[in-house]
């Protein structure tokens, strides 16, 4: 029995290996009034990816503001998405995100643009691994509304392999000639 423990801890080890980053996005204290005076407690905001396409948000909440972004960070680990990106640095296609009053425009954009985007949005797209993007956030600034906005717009990307896949074609077919590959037109 020991052995099937060990086994376990030893695999659970190899699917941890893949280091992730975090990055904290906010940090929000909330009070409640009892007899005896105030009790405080945390919510932790925080984003985790890990720079290649994959990344994850997550909430914590507790007494301890270090207990309350564990469990922020465990809860993010276990949400994560993976997003095609193109060439490693970039979006294939613009696209809108929205959740709540939250909506967010993110474009793709040439290289040595950087990243330019607000806070929250931020954080996902350097956990993301994207160097280069244009996004704006239009109406509400809840950090929590952006990052669920963000990642909306994420889920909805699609690499022109996948297109291609779904529509059984090519994908020299898929891309417009000016972007196509220099072997598609060879």
């Amino acid at each position: 029995m020991a052995e099937r423990d060990n086994r376990r801890g030893q695999r659970r080890d190899r699917d941890e290996a893949p280091e992730f980053a975090d990055r904290l996005v906010a940090i929000n204290r909330v009070s409640k009034t009892v007899k005896g005076g105030k009790r405080f407690g945390f919510a932790a905001l925080v984003v985790v990816g890990d720079q290649k396409g994959r990344v994850g948000f997550g909430k914590g909440k507790a007494k301890e503001v270090p207990e309350a972004i564990r469990k922020a960070t465990e809860q993010a680990k276990r949400n994560m998405i993976r997003v095609a990106l193109k060439e490693g640095r970039t979006l294939h296609h613009d696209m809108e995100g929205r959740h709540g009053a939250g909506k967010v425009i993110m474009r793709t954009a040439p290289e040595g643009t950087g990243i330019i985007a607000g806070g929250p949005m931020r954080a996902v797209f350097e956990m993301l691994g994207i160097k280069d993007v244009v996004s704006k956030s239009v109406g509400s600034q809840n950090p929590y509304n952006m990052i669920r906005a963000t990642l909306d717009g994420l889920k909805k990307e699609a690499s022109p392999r996948s297109v291609a896949a779904r529509r059984g074609k090519k994908v020299a077919d898929i891309l417009r000639k000016d972007e196509a590959p220099a072997k598609a037109e060879a």
